[in-house]
Protein backbone atom coordinates (compact mmCIF):
# COMPACT_ATOMS: atom_id res chain seq x y z
CA UNK A 1 0.00 0.00 0.00
CA UNK A 2 1.22 3.51 -0.86
CA UNK A 3 1.96 5.59 2.21
CA UNK A 4 0.69 9.12 2.44
CA UNK A 5 2.83 12.23 2.77
CA UNK A 6 6.10 10.54 1.85
CA UNK A 7 8.83 13.10 1.16
CA UNK A 8 11.28 12.94 -1.75
CA UNK A 9 14.19 12.56 0.66
CA UNK A 10 12.75 9.19 1.77
CA UNK A 11 13.09 7.63 -1.70
CA UNK A 12 16.86 7.10 -1.71
CA UNK A 13 17.83 9.85 -4.14
CA UNK A 14 21.26 11.51 -3.84
CA UNK A 15 21.47 14.93 -2.12
CA UNK A 16 22.33 16.67 -5.40
CA UNK A 17 19.12 15.38 -6.99
CA UNK A 18 17.05 16.36 -3.95
CA UNK A 19 18.41 19.91 -4.18
CA UNK A 20 17.21 20.17 -7.79
CA UNK A 21 13.80 18.76 -6.85
CA UNK A 22 13.41 21.31 -4.05
CA UNK A 23 14.51 24.14 -6.34
CA UNK A 24 11.80 23.03 -8.78
CA UNK A 25 9.30 23.52 -5.95
CA UNK A 26 8.46 19.90 -5.10
CA UNK A 27 8.52 18.29 -1.65
CA UNK A 28 6.27 15.22 -1.98
CA UNK A 29 6.27 12.68 -4.82
CA UNK A 30 3.15 11.65 -6.69
CA UNK A 31 2.04 8.01 -6.21
CA UNK A 32 3.74 6.77 -9.39
CA UNK A 33 6.97 8.55 -8.39
CA UNK A 34 6.76 7.18 -4.86
CA UNK A 35 6.43 3.63 -6.12
CA UNK A 36 8.68 3.69 -9.19
CA UNK A 37 11.73 5.71 -8.08
CA UNK A 38 13.04 3.33 -5.36
CA UNK A 39 12.65 0.33 -7.69
CA UNK A 40 14.37 2.10 -10.59
CA UNK A 41 17.23 3.08 -8.26
CA UNK A 42 17.75 -0.64 -7.57
CA UNK A 43 18.40 -1.20 -11.27
CA UNK A 44 15.31 -3.34 -11.86
CA UNK A 45 13.39 -3.42 -15.13
CA UNK A 46 10.11 -1.69 -14.53
CA UNK A 47 6.65 -1.26 -16.04
CA UNK A 48 4.98 1.92 -14.80
CA UNK A 49 1.25 2.26 -15.43
CA UNK A 50 -0.57 5.42 -14.46
CA UNK A 51 -3.17 7.71 -15.89
CA UNK A 52 -1.90 10.75 -17.71
CA UNK A 53 -0.89 13.78 -15.66
CA UNK A 54 0.45 11.85 -12.68
CA UNK A 55 4.15 12.69 -12.98
CA UNK A 56 5.52 9.73 -14.95
CA UNK A 57 8.32 11.82 -16.50
CA UNK A 58 9.95 12.61 -13.15
CA UNK A 59 9.43 8.98 -12.13
CA UNK A 60 12.12 7.96 -14.59
CA UNK A 61 14.23 11.13 -15.02
CA UNK A 62 15.08 11.43 -11.32
CA UNK A 63 16.48 7.91 -10.81
CA UNK A 64 18.33 8.18 -14.14
CA UNK A 65 20.03 11.42 -13.07
CA UNK A 66 20.88 9.79 -9.74
CA UNK A 67 22.57 6.93 -11.61
CA UNK A 68 24.44 9.15 -14.05
CA UNK A 69 26.11 11.16 -11.29
CA UNK A 70 28.40 8.17 -10.84
CA UNK A 71 30.53 6.84 -13.68
CA UNK A 72 32.03 8.02 -16.96
CA UNK A 73 30.55 10.64 -19.27
CA UNK A 74 29.30 8.84 -22.38
CA UNK A 75 25.94 8.00 -23.96
CA UNK A 76 24.44 5.84 -21.23
CA UNK A 77 20.70 6.54 -21.53
CA UNK A 78 18.19 6.49 -24.41
CA UNK A 79 14.61 7.70 -23.91
CA UNK A 80 12.20 6.97 -26.77
CA UNK A 81 9.02 9.05 -27.01
CA UNK A 82 6.19 9.08 -29.58
CA UNK A 83 6.06 12.80 -30.44
CA UNK A 84 8.31 15.81 -30.91
CA UNK A 85 6.50 17.73 -28.23
CA UNK A 86 6.98 14.98 -25.65
CA UNK A 87 10.66 14.62 -26.57
CA UNK A 88 11.16 18.35 -26.03
CA UNK A 89 9.31 18.17 -22.74
CA UNK A 90 11.38 15.23 -21.43
CA UNK A 91 14.51 17.14 -22.48
CA UNK A 92 13.28 20.17 -20.52
CA UNK A 93 12.49 18.04 -17.47
CA UNK A 94 15.89 16.35 -17.53
CA UNK A 95 17.66 19.71 -17.84
CA UNK A 96 15.69 21.10 -14.89
CA UNK A 97 16.41 18.21 -12.55
CA UNK A 98 20.09 17.81 -13.56
CA UNK A 99 20.88 21.49 -13.04
CA UNK A 100 24.46 22.00 -11.87
CA UNK A 101 25.44 18.37 -12.44
CA UNK A 102 27.24 18.88 -15.74
CA UNK A 103 25.18 16.13 -17.36
CA UNK A 104 24.23 16.68 -20.99
CA UNK A 105 21.08 15.76 -22.94
CA UNK A 106 20.01 16.20 -26.54
CA UNK A 107 16.51 15.94 -27.97
CA UNK A 108 16.36 14.29 -31.39
CA UNK A 109 13.16 14.62 -33.42
CA UNK A 110 11.90 15.45 -36.89
CA UNK A 111 10.54 18.69 -38.25
CA UNK A 112 13.84 20.50 -37.65
CA UNK A 113 17.29 20.30 -39.25
CA UNK A 114 19.54 17.27 -38.79
CA UNK A 115 22.80 19.19 -38.54
CA UNK A 116 22.52 20.70 -35.02
CA UNK A 117 21.41 17.34 -33.65
CA UNK A 118 24.25 15.60 -35.50
CA UNK A 119 26.84 17.98 -34.02
CA UNK A 120 25.50 17.43 -30.51
CA UNK A 121 25.48 13.64 -30.88
CA UNK A 122 29.01 13.55 -32.31
CA UNK A 123 30.30 15.71 -29.43
CA UNK A 124 28.89 13.14 -27.04
CA UNK A 125 26.01 13.38 -24.59
CA UNK A 126 24.91 11.48 -21.51
CA UNK A 127 21.24 11.19 -22.50
CA UNK A 128 19.49 10.99 -25.88
CA UNK A 129 15.76 11.74 -25.95
CA UNK A 130 14.37 10.79 -29.34
CA UNK A 131 11.42 9.97 -31.52
CA UNK A 132 12.02 6.64 -33.28
CA UNK A 133 11.99 7.83 -36.90
CA UNK A 134 14.52 10.64 -36.50
CA UNK A 135 16.79 8.47 -34.32
CA UNK A 136 16.99 5.90 -37.10
CA UNK A 137 18.08 8.69 -39.47
CA UNK A 138 21.01 9.39 -37.13
CA UNK A 139 21.83 5.72 -36.64
CA UNK A 140 21.99 5.22 -40.41
CA UNK A 141 24.42 8.15 -40.60
CA UNK A 142 26.50 6.67 -37.74
CA UNK A 143 26.04 9.85 -35.71
CA UNK A 144 25.54 7.99 -32.44
CA UNK A 145 26.55 4.71 -30.85
CA UNK A 146 24.76 2.94 -28.03
CA UNK A 147 27.45 0.38 -27.28
CA UNK A 148 27.79 1.73 -23.72
CA UNK A 149 24.07 2.19 -23.12
CA UNK A 150 22.91 1.31 -19.61
CA UNK A 151 19.27 2.45 -19.51
CA UNK A 152 16.49 2.35 -22.12
CA UNK A 153 13.21 4.14 -21.45
CA UNK A 154 10.10 3.50 -23.56
CA UNK A 155 7.89 6.46 -22.70
CA UNK A 156 4.20 6.43 -23.63
CA UNK A 157 4.73 2.95 -25.05
CA UNK A 158 1.09 2.45 -25.96
CA UNK A 159 1.07 5.66 -27.97
CA UNK A 160 4.26 4.68 -29.83
CA UNK A 161 2.65 1.42 -30.88
CA UNK A 162 -0.60 3.19 -31.82
CA UNK A 163 1.46 5.41 -34.13
CA UNK A 164 3.02 2.40 -35.87
CA UNK A 165 6.53 2.70 -34.42
CA UNK A 166 6.98 -1.01 -33.60
CA UNK A 167 9.35 -1.69 -36.57
CA UNK A 168 11.51 1.32 -35.70
CA UNK A 169 11.64 0.34 -32.01
CA UNK A 170 12.78 -3.16 -33.01
CA UNK A 171 15.55 -1.74 -35.22
CA UNK A 172 16.76 0.60 -32.49
CA UNK A 173 16.75 -1.99 -29.69
CA UNK A 174 18.72 -4.36 -31.93
CA UNK A 175 21.62 -1.89 -31.66
CA UNK A 176 21.51 -1.63 -27.87
CA UNK A 177 23.35 -3.93 -25.41
CA UNK A 178 21.03 -6.68 -24.15
CA UNK A 179 22.23 -6.27 -20.58
CA UNK A 180 20.67 -2.96 -19.59
CA UNK A 181 17.92 -1.56 -17.42
CA UNK A 182 14.66 -1.03 -19.31
CA UNK A 183 11.87 1.18 -18.01
CA UNK A 184 8.53 1.11 -19.80
CA UNK A 185 5.93 3.74 -18.94
CA UNK A 186 2.43 3.78 -20.32
CA UNK A 187 -1.04 5.04 -19.53
CA UNK A 188 -2.63 1.79 -20.74
CA UNK A 189 -1.52 -1.82 -21.12
CA UNK A 190 -3.12 -3.32 -24.24
CA UNK A 191 -1.90 -6.70 -25.51
CA UNK A 192 0.57 -5.04 -27.90
CA UNK A 193 2.34 -3.30 -25.01
CA UNK A 194 2.36 -6.51 -22.98
CA UNK A 195 4.05 -8.26 -25.92
CA UNK A 196 6.62 -5.45 -26.17
CA UNK A 197 7.35 -5.76 -22.45
CA UNK A 198 7.80 -9.53 -22.69
CA UNK A 199 10.22 -9.04 -25.57
CA UNK A 200 12.47 -6.36 -24.10
CA UNK A 201 12.17 -6.38 -20.30
CA UNK A 202 13.75 -8.92 -17.92
CA UNK A 203 11.57 -10.00 -14.99
CA UNK A 204 10.06 -6.52 -14.72
CA UNK A 205 8.36 -5.22 -11.64
CA UNK A 206 4.96 -3.63 -12.31
CA UNK A 207 3.81 -0.41 -10.67
CA UNK A 208 0.22 0.52 -11.35
CA UNK A 209 -1.54 3.58 -9.96
CA UNK A 210 -5.28 3.57 -10.56
CA UNK A 211 -7.17 1.36 -12.99
CA UNK A 212 -5.79 1.04 -16.49
CA UNK A 213 -8.62 3.02 -18.07
CA UNK A 214 -9.49 5.29 -15.19
CA UNK A 215 -10.31 8.95 -15.76
CA UNK A 216 -8.38 11.33 -13.52
CA UNK A 217 -10.21 11.77 -10.21
CA UNK A 218 -9.28 15.45 -10.12
CA UNK A 219 -11.29 16.17 -13.30
CA UNK A 220 -15.00 16.97 -13.32
CA UNK A 221 -16.47 15.95 -16.66
CA UNK A 222 -19.79 16.32 -18.43
CA UNK A 223 -21.43 15.78 -21.82
CA UNK A 224 -23.32 18.45 -23.75
CA UNK A 225 -25.80 16.88 -26.21
CA UNK A 226 -25.73 19.28 -29.16
CA UNK A 227 -26.50 19.13 -32.89
CA UNK A 228 -23.34 19.11 -35.00
CA UNK A 229 -24.11 22.46 -36.62
CA UNK A 230 -24.53 24.11 -33.20
CA UNK A 231 -21.18 23.05 -31.72
CA UNK A 232 -19.30 26.23 -32.68
CA UNK A 233 -22.01 28.47 -31.21
CA UNK A 234 -22.00 26.48 -27.96
CA UNK A 235 -18.21 26.62 -27.77
CA UNK A 236 -18.21 30.40 -28.15
CA UNK A 237 -20.93 30.73 -25.52
CA UNK A 238 -18.95 28.62 -23.02
CA UNK A 239 -15.74 30.51 -23.74
CA UNK A 240 -17.46 33.74 -22.74
CA UNK A 241 -17.60 32.49 -19.14
CA UNK A 242 -14.92 34.16 -16.96
CA UNK A 243 -13.64 30.88 -15.50
CA UNK A 244 -12.62 29.69 -19.00
CA UNK A 245 -9.14 31.20 -18.76
CA UNK A 246 -7.00 28.45 -20.35
CA UNK A 247 -8.87 26.04 -22.61
CA UNK A 248 -7.66 23.11 -24.70
CA UNK A 249 -10.13 22.10 -27.43
CA UNK A 250 -9.82 18.75 -29.22
CA UNK A 251 -11.08 18.10 -32.74
CA UNK A 252 -10.99 14.87 -34.69
CA UNK A 253 -9.31 16.27 -37.81
CA UNK A 254 -6.70 18.85 -38.78
CA UNK A 255 -9.19 20.67 -41.02
CA UNK A 256 -11.66 20.69 -38.14
CA UNK A 257 -9.11 22.35 -35.87
CA UNK A 258 -8.44 25.08 -38.42
CA UNK A 259 -12.16 25.61 -38.96
CA UNK A 260 -12.83 25.97 -35.22
CA UNK A 261 -10.02 28.53 -34.92
CA UNK A 262 -11.55 30.58 -37.77
CA UNK A 263 -14.95 30.54 -36.01
CA UNK A 264 -13.37 31.64 -32.74
CA UNK A 265 -11.35 34.42 -34.32
CA UNK A 266 -14.50 35.79 -35.98
CA UNK A 267 -16.02 35.87 -32.48
CA UNK A 268 -12.95 37.78 -31.17
CA UNK A 269 -11.68 34.79 -29.18
CA UNK A 270 -7.88 34.52 -29.23
CA UNK A 271 -7.14 30.97 -30.44
CA UNK A 272 -4.45 29.00 -32.26
CA UNK A 273 -4.41 25.55 -33.90
CA UNK A 274 -1.86 22.77 -33.39
CA UNK A 275 -1.77 19.66 -35.57
CA UNK A 276 0.53 17.55 -37.76
CA UNK A 277 0.26 19.83 -40.82
CA UNK A 278 1.87 22.66 -38.84
CA UNK A 279 5.64 23.01 -38.99
CA UNK A 280 7.63 22.24 -35.86
CA UNK A 281 8.26 25.95 -35.43
CA UNK A 282 4.55 26.72 -35.64
CA UNK A 283 3.72 23.96 -33.16
CA UNK A 284 6.37 25.13 -30.72
CA UNK A 285 5.16 28.73 -30.94
CA UNK A 286 1.53 27.67 -30.47
CA UNK A 287 2.49 25.81 -27.29
CA UNK A 288 4.60 28.66 -25.96
CA UNK A 289 1.84 31.19 -26.61
CA UNK A 290 -0.70 28.93 -24.87
CA UNK A 291 1.56 28.20 -21.89
CA UNK A 292 2.36 31.88 -21.41
CA UNK A 293 -1.27 32.96 -21.61
CA UNK A 294 -0.78 35.05 -24.77
CA UNK A 295 -3.36 32.72 -26.34
CA UNK A 296 -6.33 31.61 -24.25
CA UNK A 297 -7.54 28.72 -26.45
CA UNK A 298 -5.45 25.99 -28.09
CA UNK A 299 -7.36 23.90 -30.65
CA UNK A 300 -5.61 20.61 -31.35
CA UNK A 301 -5.93 17.16 -32.80
CA UNK A 302 -4.86 14.16 -30.75
CA UNK A 303 -1.21 15.11 -31.28
CA UNK A 304 -1.61 17.00 -27.98
CA UNK A 305 -3.46 14.37 -25.98
CA UNK A 306 -0.37 12.65 -24.59
CA UNK A 307 2.51 13.84 -22.55
CA UNK A 308 2.11 17.60 -22.75
CA UNK A 309 2.55 18.93 -19.25
CA UNK A 310 0.95 22.37 -19.39
CA UNK A 311 0.13 23.65 -15.95
CA UNK A 312 -3.01 25.64 -15.32
CA UNK A 313 -5.31 24.32 -18.06
CA UNK A 314 -8.72 25.12 -16.61
CA UNK A 315 -10.85 23.27 -19.16
CA UNK A 316 -10.60 20.59 -21.81
CA UNK A 317 -13.37 20.53 -24.40
CA UNK A 318 -13.89 17.58 -26.72
CA UNK A 319 -15.41 19.39 -29.70
CA UNK A 320 -15.57 15.96 -31.33
CA UNK A 321 -15.96 12.74 -29.35
CA UNK A 322 -12.73 10.71 -29.70
CA UNK A 323 -13.16 7.60 -31.83
CA UNK A 324 -10.92 5.51 -29.56
CA UNK A 325 -12.39 5.26 -26.04
CA UNK A 326 -8.94 5.19 -24.40
CA UNK A 327 -8.20 8.56 -26.00
CA UNK A 328 -10.93 10.13 -23.86
CA UNK A 329 -8.87 9.43 -20.73
CA UNK A 330 -5.75 10.90 -22.30
CA UNK A 331 -7.53 14.00 -23.58
CA UNK A 332 -9.22 14.96 -20.34
CA UNK A 333 -5.98 14.26 -18.48
CA UNK A 334 -4.57 17.49 -19.93
CA UNK A 335 -6.42 19.27 -17.11
CA UNK A 336 -6.47 18.34 -13.42
CA UNK A 337 -2.77 17.49 -13.55
CA UNK A 338 -0.57 16.80 -10.53
CA UNK A 339 -3.49 16.91 -8.08
CA UNK A 340 -4.87 20.18 -9.44
CA UNK A 341 -8.55 20.27 -10.42
CA UNK A 342 -10.06 20.85 -13.83
CA UNK A 343 -13.17 20.49 -15.96
CA UNK A 344 -13.67 18.48 -19.15
CA UNK A 345 -16.68 18.88 -21.43
CA UNK A 346 -17.64 16.73 -24.41
CA UNK A 347 -19.91 17.91 -27.22
CA UNK A 348 -22.01 14.95 -28.37
CA UNK A 349 -23.96 15.08 -31.62
CA UNK A 350 -26.55 12.44 -32.52
CA UNK A 351 -24.06 10.31 -34.47
CA UNK A 352 -21.66 10.26 -31.50
CA UNK A 353 -24.02 8.80 -28.88
CA UNK A 354 -22.72 5.25 -29.33
CA UNK A 355 -19.10 6.42 -28.90
CA UNK A 356 -19.95 8.18 -25.64
CA UNK A 357 -21.65 5.04 -24.33
CA UNK A 358 -18.53 3.02 -25.17
CA UNK A 359 -16.37 5.54 -23.30
CA UNK A 360 -18.64 5.23 -20.27
CA UNK A 361 -18.26 1.45 -20.30
CA UNK A 362 -14.46 1.77 -20.54
CA UNK A 363 -14.17 4.23 -17.62
CA UNK A 364 -16.89 2.39 -15.66
CA UNK A 365 -18.96 5.46 -14.93
CA UNK A 366 -21.74 7.48 -16.51
CA UNK A 367 -20.79 10.99 -17.55
CA UNK A 368 -23.40 13.57 -16.49
CA UNK A 369 -25.37 15.27 -19.28
CA UNK A 370 -25.83 19.04 -19.30
CA UNK A 371 -28.86 20.24 -21.22
CA UNK A 372 -28.54 23.74 -22.68
CA UNK A 373 -31.76 25.32 -24.02
CA UNK A 374 -31.50 25.83 -27.74
CA UNK A 375 -28.66 23.34 -28.19
CA UNK A 376 -29.69 19.89 -26.97
CA UNK A 377 -31.73 17.47 -29.05
CA UNK A 378 -34.44 14.89 -28.42
CA UNK A 379 -34.17 12.60 -25.43
CA UNK A 380 -30.39 12.31 -25.53
CA UNK A 381 -29.91 14.66 -22.58
CA UNK A 382 -31.74 12.24 -20.32
CA UNK A 383 -30.34 9.09 -21.90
Amino acid sequence: MIKTEVAFDELGLKPEVLVAVREAGYTHPTPIQQEAIPLALRGRDLIGLAQTGTGKTAAFTLPIIDRLLDGPRRTRVLILTPTRELAAQVDESFTKYSKGSGLSVVAVYGGVGLEPQEKALRRGVDVVVATPGRLIDHLERHNVSFENLEVLVLDEADRMLDMGFAPQINRIVAQIPPYRQTLLFSATMPPEVEALARKYLRKPLVVQVGRRSEAASTVTHAVYPVPKDKKSALLIELLNKPEMDSVLVFTRTKHGADRVVRHLERANVNAVAMHADKSQGQRTKALEDFKSGRVRVLVATDIAQRGLDISGISHVINYDVPQQPEDYVHRIGRTGRAAATGDAYTFMSADEIAMVRTIERIIAQQIPRISVPGYDFGTVAAD
